[in-house]
């Protein structure tokens, strides 16, 4: 998505394949917890090595700068080149690049991707680091670093997050004479305060709210709000047959059937961030990455955030990328060193300081939380703790795929939500069954 170029779900676009190719092409020796067994030890500050690191979002290249500045005074001979490849692009070139084992020494990983690579023997544990105290898990959100473990054995720790709020605009309130709702609002308060704000604006073409219709930032959420699950824990069977699953499904479909958002249609020719950014819907539900956005918008002046409403219970999704270095890099010593300090509480504070992310380190995020001053984004670093990691399995493409095929004949009315999901889980289950 060229407006939010970290959303995690987009980064699947073109991988449905790569499962197979990788397959074919993995490793023989591929990581496991006994092959870290041997407690990480720094190298020598004397180290010599040649390091390419991986990213996608030119906008941090700023940060990550400065994080080396600061990596090189311990060890300057380790030489690093940032290689920034556009996000449309990334995938579909480290899929290329790990079917020839020549991935870059070290690279950003994402949630969706991540099974798909470590499955396939093509990232290194960290075992070792965390056995030798180099990195602690504890540092970081629980339920965020746990979308880098695969069978108990861990390959990355975060080095930043999102979360999911809803973005208002306070002049559209006003303009409709419709109050704010609280913080501890509810499913039933954001229907009835967004019928109620497009009923009122209809005439000038204003919603009551808009959203990107994806799973990170909206339905999934819905689903763990209702109690519901995407997938079973073991990652093998689909959960949208459950009641609870489509409880979270037709809150959307129930906001387009009322009017209270625009359609389908509408959002695929517009997208949700372009309907708020331009002052045509007076809520937007999106993640914490949509400051920068808002931030540098018209209505930047009027805008208030609040958490996701509640339903049966709160939740909202939670996601952030990873560093992980490359099983077969000849470097492994140093990119390992590299990826230790970038994931230590200086580097990521350093992050965090120059505004490029939400840094995951806990205690970090003090300049994020104050970087809109007026707007509360410290209810980002909140919802954490009721936050459930994105879901995720060893092919997480092919089942995306089926999600934005389908859902939308759900969310638009075309076709009963009870009908589309029971198609939904059994085409995915064939999905999981093949991984």
């Amino acid at each position: 998505m060229a407006s939010f170029p970290r959303r995690a779900l987009a980064a699947v676009a073109g991988t449905v394949a790569a499962a197979a190719t990788l397959a074919a092409c993995s490793s023989t020796g591929a990581s496991t917890a006994s092959d870290s067994d041997t407690p990480y030890s720094p190298p020598d500050a004397s180290v010599s090595a040649n390091l390419t690191y991986a990213v996608w979002d030119q906008t941090q290249v700023k940060a990550i700068n400065a994080n080396l500045a600061e990596f090189n005074k311990k060890y300057p001979n380790i030489k690093v080149n940032v290689d920034v490849t556009p996000y449309a692009n990334y995938f579909t070139k480290l899929q290329t690049e790990a079917s020839s084992d020549s991935l870059p020494d070290l690279f950003w990983m994402n949630g969706p991707n991540f099974q798909l690579y470590a499955s396939n023997g093509k990232i290194e544990p960290v075992t070792s680091e965390v056995k030798a105290g180099a990195i602690d898990p504890k540092n970081y959100p629980q339920s965020l670093d746990q979308l880098y473990t695969l069978d108990g054995v861990q390959y990355g720790v975060p080095k930043d997050f999102d979360t999911i709020g809803v973005w208002v605009n306070k002049a559209l309130f006003a303009e409709a004479g419709v109050p704010i709702p609280s913080k501890d609002w509810t499913w039933a308060d954001l229907q009835s305060t967004a019928t109620q704000i497009s009923q009122k604006l209809s005439s000038k073409g204003v919603y009551g709210i808009s959203a990107g219709m994806d799973g990170q930032t909206t339905y999934y959420n819905t689903i763990f709000q209702s109690g519901g699950s995407v997938i079973s824990p073991d990652g093998k069977t689909s959960a949208y047959d459950d009641p609870k699953t489509q409880k979270g499904i037709q809150f959307w479909t129930d906001l387009v059937k009322s009017k209270a958002m625009p359609t389908m249609k509408q959002l695929t020719d517009t997208t949700g961030d372009q309907w708020f950014v331009s002052g045509k819907s007076a809520m937007y539900q999106g993640g914490s990455w949509a400051r920068s956005e808002v931030a540098a918008a018209p209505i930047a002046k009027d805008v208030v955030v609040l958490p996701v409403p509640k339903g049966d219970q709160q939740a909202t999704v939670i996601h952030g990328l990873s560093n992980v270095v490359a099983t077969n890099s000849p470097n492994k010593q140093a990119a390992q060193a590299l990826q230790v300090f970038l994931a230590s509480k200086e580097a990521q504070q350093q992050q965090g300081d120059l505004g490029a992310v939400i840094p995951a380190y806990n205690g970090t995020q003090d300049a994020f939380a104050k970087s809109m001053p007026g707007v509360d984004l410290q209810l980002f670093l909140d919802e954490v703790s009721y936050a459930k990691p994105l879901p995720v399995s060893k092919n997480t493409a092919a089942w995306n795929t089926l999600e934005t095929n389908l859902l939308p004949d759900a969310f638009d009315g075309t076709k009963p939500v009870d009908a589309v999901l029971k198609d939904l889980a059994s085409q995915m289950n064939a999905d999981l069954a093949k991984e």
